[in-house]
């Protein structure tokens, strides 16, 4: 079994690693892995780290997995579909899955600092994600995590006009 503690200050930030060009509002959000490092099997954490201004992930909603968010440090805005919610250290987020209701996003409000946030999550697989603003859904099925606690898998993304007849090619 992996050591069941690690402090913060031990993790190692990274770029968030999303295949393709992210648009310039989320260039520069960093994530540490925590879960793989503690031998975590049912849910997921990560520290996240994101730049002024900018956010770290699109507006999303999750139909498996539920999330939970505690702000270390900084300012930022949490969206929940049309709603707004100021945020600021010690505050504690819950976002259930659920449909385009439950979407939502982190945003660094800051023009100077940094928003740090703690990101503990279930870690059910397959998941199916949509993100309304850009009429996108994802599914994913996680096999694993790479030698850097990154998850490794399989990731479809779409637009519901892009599907393919059930029955094409047979």
């Amino acid at each position: 079994m992996s050591k069941p503690v690690i402090n913060l200050d031990a993790l190692k930030l990274s770029p968030i690693a999303v295949p393709g060009a992210a648009p310039e509002r989320y260039v520069g959000s960093s994530i540490a892995p925590i879960s793989f490092h503690l031998g975590a099997q049912k849910l997921g954490y990560n520290l996240t780290e994101v730049p002024p201004g900018k956010a770290a992930f699109p507006m999303h909603n999750h139909f498996a997995n539920e999330e939970m968010f505690f702000i270390l440090s900084g300012q930022g805005e949490l969206r929940v579909g049309p709603d707004r919610f100021p945020l600021r250290a010690h505050d504690v987020i819950a976002c259930p899955p659920g449909g385009t209701e439950t979407a939502h996003q982190i945003v660094n409000t800051s023009e100077t600092e940094p928003l740090r946030y703690l990101a503990v999550s279930t870690a059910i697989t397959p998941e199916l994600v949509q993100y309304p603003e850009s009429g996108k859904t994802g599914a994913s099925f996680f096999t694993g995590r790479d030698e850097n606690g990154r998850p490794k898998g399989i990731r479809m993304i779409n637009r519901e006009g892009n599907n393919l007849d059930y029955w094409e090619g047979e």
